[in-house]
């Protein structure tokens, strides 16, 4: 049984920064691509970042570049988030994923809360 269990979720205030990282287990992780998402009241789920399974490419969503760095541990079987100068716009619950590949995901966690206070 897969499974993927996201923490380090919060509440910060504008400027400040987080980490979260998503403990992996029932699956060959070092086998998976890792990914980011998430979903604010009210929107779609969205693309927040990725990484291979070699960690040899990563990919952000525009809206992150620059500020969240996405990196892994495959003797961890861990992947993190390391989220820096967030805005009130990031305040979403993020997911952890698993894919076979970059573009299709076949495995989610729960999520975790983070919330972004002016």
């Amino acid at each position: 049984q897969v499974q993927l269990v996201e923490s380090g979720g919060g509440l910060v205030q504008t400027g400040g920064s987080l980490r979260l990282s998503c403990a992996a287990s029932g699956l060959a992780f070092s086998s998976y691509a890792m990914g980011w998402f998430r979903q604010a009241p009210g929107k779609e789920r969205e693309f927040v970042a990725g990484i291979s399974w070699s960690r040899a490419q990563t990919y952000y969503a525009d809206s992150v570049k620059g500020r969240f760095t996405i990196s892994r541990d495959n003797a961890k079987s861990a992947v993190f988030l390391q989220m820096n100068g967030l805005q009130s716009e990031d305040t979403a619950v993020y997911y952890c994923t698993a894919g076979e590949h970059m573009n299709i995901w076949n495995y989610w966690g729960q999520g975790t809360q983070v919330t972004v206070s002016s």
